[in-house]
């Protein structure tokens, strides 16, 4: 099994959503989260005067799955995701040891 964590814009949730559903991705959790890359946040300007918004507001998706869905995952958070500007986010894959559905249970794949 792999976690696979992506970090988006906001307001490309239901597009990456729904890209999701389309490959059989039937479960995910959703955070509201702040932060910032290489860019260092970005410049506002506020009753003309200039100021940096250190933490830029993104949104944090975190979807187990099996690891021959991880390719499809990844693609299609990607393609729906992607604006072509700076701060399009990041995906990162990782491993899972175990996982348990704690309703029933389950142990391993069945409990995702």
């Amino acid at each position: 099994m792999k976690k696979i964590e992506a970090i988006i814009k906001p307001f490309k949730l239901d597009e990456v959503k729904e890209a999701l559903a389309e490959v059989g991705i039937e479960g995910m959790t959703v955070s509201d989260v702040k932060g910032f890359g290489r860019t260092g946040g970005k410049r506002e300007v506020y009753r003309g005067a200039e100021y940096v918004v250190d933490f830029v507001p993104k949104t944090k998706l975190e979807i187990v799955v099996q690891e021959d869905k991880v390719r499809l995952v990844v693609e299609a958070i990607e393609r729906a995701a992607k604006t072509g500007s700076l701060g399009d986010g990041k995906i990162f894959v990782l491993p899972v040891e175990h996982a348990v559905r704690i309703r029933t249970g389950e142990t391993g794949v069945d409990a995702i």
